[in-house]
């Protein structure tokens, strides 16, 4: 057990170094920022006296629209994805699958690199996003919101949020990575699932990542009234949210599952360069 531990340790380090700074990775801080442009453009041209309560409609519209269902699934489509099927590409994976490593201690220590670098990037991402979307307003109106208000409690629900996003689609496509050649083409048919949650029926809902991210946010967002169907029932969906504890729990639960599964799949990995 303690070899495990070791080799899991070891493997942590040496992908975080990767993933941190690796050339190849820099879209996925671009991606990540992405949303705290226009919102520190919200601070420098909007003029104090804006109402504070439009400013969380708007933070939550953009976390829940674009930041949860762009920028994270995106961004752990880069991290995940890269962990096994990219280092199977750059010809460097050889380098465990010959070593003295069981492969689920390898999927262990992959996966726990992957996660600690996207909740370090996209929750890190949240903090600057909100204050750029909050600073704005006067200093006393602002302590009060965060301090005497809902504020601080809604900023720990966009962090949380973000990190089971992180865990949550980040094991299913480390799984992607392990089990398909091609990981796209699956992370291509997950986009569609999340994408049409909102029309899907309502147990169906429950079968997808963003229903229990949805759940754990402290706003619900409602379509506006003159929206007409379209485009917006693909994104809001009216169903009565889980429990927040219970969609914290499921999410850890499908990434703990996920994990043993691609650990077992993982067995099947062979050095087969000439093909992929």
């Amino acid at each position: 057990m303690n070899l495990w531990k070791l080799q899991i340790l070891a493997i942590i380090r040496i992908d975080l170094a990767r993933t941190f700074f690796s050339k190849r990775g820099l879209w996925i801080y671009l991606l990540a920022l992405s949303p705290a442009l226009p919102m520190f453009g919200h601070w420098l041209f909007t003029d104090r006296r804006d109402q504070l309560g439009d400013d969380v409609q708007v933070f939550a519209g953009i976390f829940q629209f674009f930041y949860l269902r762009i920028a994270i699934f995106f961004g752990c489509v880069g991290i995940f994805m890269n962990l096994i099927r990219g280092e199977m590409l750059d010809k460097s994976l050889h380098y465990y699958l010959l070593g003295p490593v069981r492969r689920e201690v390898l999927i262990a220590g992959k996966f726990i690199s992957g996660m600690l670098a996207a909740i370090t990037i996209f929750c890190g991402s949240v903090l600057v996003q909100w204050v750029g979307m909050f600073v704005h307003h006067p200093s006393d109106l602002l302590w009060a919101f965060m301090f005497n208000g809902p504020g601080m409690s809604h900023l720990l629900s966009y962090i949380l949020a973000a990190a089971l996003a992180c865990i949550g689609y980040g094991s299913v496509f480390l799984w992607a990575g392990v089990r398909y050649r091609n990981p796209l083409i699956p992370a291509a048919g997950i986009l569609v699932w999340e994408s049409a949650n909102g029309v899907l029926p309502a147990f169906l809902k429950k079968v997808s990542v963003i229903y229990w991210l949805k759940s754990v946010c402290p706003i619900s967002i409602p379509a506006p009234k003159n929206a007409g169907g379209g485009l917006w029932n693909l994104l809001i969906f009216d169903i009565d949210p889980a429990p927040a504890a219970m969609a914290i729990v499921n999410v850890l639960l499908l990434a703990a599952f996920v994990m043993i599964w691609a650990g077992i799949r993982a067995r099947k990995l062979e050095i087969g360069y000439g093909t992929d």
